[in-house]
């Protein structure tokens, strides 16, 4: 495996839900043996390293984000030799290996909680408060819940702790240097297996203001950056280059940008992105911005179109209101599913084509789209359940991969497993499994396998500087700037006007997202262009 400093400045990183990415037992759920037995499929692709969200035993109440124990593997996807075993056969395949910690909250069903119920001094550890009102029936605060409900459960004794989430997943007590130390430690522990880096799931909430009322009680204290820079020696003891990378949610660029800090984390996902409608304007505002916040603190953007929280950007890029939040999801809401592929398939090229690292998550490079009639029965995010059914939640990008055949459950399981894949699968995907689509020139797959090979030997591509270039509007247009002034440029340009435009002046196209028209570029496709040297 490449050792290369910095490797994640660049870096392809794919996202693997493993409840959903390949079921190795036939007992309709993902698991470690499914990987390992796909890390050819990733190596096929390109990637450089794979996250992989939470593996950890879990009574998964919100799919495995609540961790009862942090140092070893839920039996529903395996074991802890299992994920010793896969991140050796991934490091023998150049893959390097990211792993999930949650730090803000734990499982219901953790020792030191079931500990706190009982009155132990573990109670500490946790956010305990008596009630407001004269028989304390009522909760401490006003605060609410991000999945929606009161942020705060009673128990047998008559206090209430606080859970942001779920009820099961209780809010640690950052001030308590206990918990500090522990997660130390449960860095270590990975760290020492081999792997290459840490996603930090909710990692602007961990510190709380004591007073517990209102969002900015525990977004983005300041005290949170303690935990990020204490979490930076630890990785920093290690050889490889370990990277820590943060799931942070901030309206304020230059707030988060403060995660950023030479000392704190390397990298953070850029949700601005994500969330941009698609229009030319917007976009380059996002790119502009982004890349500026990131310049003075010296740290890598990152470019995200899906992940394993938010509706697939097939079926987004095909609404009217392309833009994505959590208030705004709905159900029923009109896609045009061909549009939004068409889409998808040009803002791969451009999101590869930016500066910094990029991140794929399962079946993107497949053009799935969200699931939106998975009956009720069988929906399980706490999202739905505790909204009142009116947040549809994020089953719908959760839905197992296909991966061949012509019906469900599509390979995802071995042939002639007794038990179907934990969500439904759509029939229509018979047309988008990784077997259909391989060796179609066509196809969504074949688009990412060789925007990917480009990518890795292309020298301006990945980290480095880009330069945007005169382009009508509507339209996007910009260089990546080579390392070696003898070496030929790279344009991308991509067409979000109303008509077909003229390509820049270039040597060659290396890839478009789709036909081009003679030397024009048409409506919603991108273009990967060999500038004159």
């Amino acid at each position: 495996m490449s050792t290369a400093a910095n490797w994640w400045r660049g870096a392809v990183i794919y996202q693997v839900y493993p409840r959903s990415f390949a079921d190795g037992n036939g007992d309709g759920i993902g698991d470690l043996a499914g990987i390992r037995a796909r890390l050819d499929h990733l190596v096929e692709l390109g990637v450089d390293a794979v996250w992989l969200s939470p593996w950890y035993p879990s009574p998964m109440a919100d799919a495995g984000y609540d961790v009862a124990d942090f140092r070893d593997i839920d039996p529903v996807f395996g074991t802890l030799d299992e994920a010793e075993a896969l991140i050796a056969e991934a490091h023998e395949r150049g893959i390097r290996i990211i792993i999930d910690i949650v730090p803000n909250h734990c499982s219901s069903a953790h020792p030191w909680f079931e500990a706190a119920l009982a009155g132990g001094p573990e109670r500490e550890l946790f956010w305990f408060r008596p009630g407001r009102g004269p028989n304390g029936d009522q909760p401490p605060t006003d605060l609410r819940s991000i999945f929606g409900g009161s942020a705060w459960t009673r128990v047998a004794d008559g206090e209430w702790y606080l859970h942001l989430f779920a009820p099961e997943q209780p809010d640690f007590n950052w001030a308590h240097p206990r918990v500090r130390a522990e997660f130390e430690d449960i860095l270590r522990f990975w760290l020492d297996r081999g792997v290459d880096g840490i996603r930090i799931d909710s990692a602007a909430l961990p510190v709380k203001d004591p007073a517990l009322d209102g969002i900015e009680a525990y977004t983005d204290q300041d005290g949170v950056h303690d935990i990020y820079r204490s979490w930076r020696r630890v990785a920093d003891s290690y050889p490889g280059d370990r990277v820590l990378i943060g799931e942070v949610w901030l309206p304020d660029r230059e707030r988060f940008t403060n995660y950023l800090r030479a000392d704190e984390l390397h990298t953070a996902f850029n949700f601005d992105f994500l969330c941009c409608p698609w229009d030319a304007a917007a976009l380059r505002e996002c790119v502009d911005a982004t890349l500026s916040a990131h310049a003075p603190v010296g740290a890598a953007a990152t470019w995200v179109l899906s992940n394993h929280d938010v509706t697939r950007h097939v079926t987004r890029y095909g609404r009217v209101d392309s833009s994505f939040s959590f208030a705004g999801k709905r159900e029923g809401v009109a896609a045009d599913l061909q549009l939004g592929g068409v889409r998808a398939r040009a803002a791969a090229l451009l999101t590869l084509a930016l500066p910094g690292s990029a991140y794929v998550y399962q079946g993107e490079e497949l053009g799935l789209w969200e699931v939106e009639d998975i009956p009720y029965e069988l929906r399980q995010d706490p999202m739905w359940h505790r909204s009142g059914h009116t947040d549809p939640g994020r089953d719908g990008c959760r839905v197992p991969l296909p991966w061949s055949g012509m019906e469900p459950p599509f390979g995802f399981s071995p042939a002639g497993a007794a038990a179907a894949p934990w969500l439904p699968q759509p029939p229509d995907w018979k047309d988008r499994t990784v077997q259909a689509q391989s060796g179609d020139p066509y196809s969504m797959l074949e688009l990412y396998r060789k925007a990917l090979r480009i990518r890795r030997a292309e020298p301006a591509l990945g980290d480095g500087r880009m330069v945007w270039l005169p382009a009508p509007d509507g339209v996007l247009a910009f260089a990546r700037e080579p390392e070696a002034a003898r070496e030929a440029g790279f344009a991308c340009v991509l067409n979000l006007s109303a008509a077909a435009v003229p390509l820049p002046a270039h040597g060659e196209v290396l890839l478009a997202s789709g036909p081009l028209d003679g030397a024009a570029l048409p409506v919603d496709t991108a273009a990967w262009l060999r500038l004159d040297s």
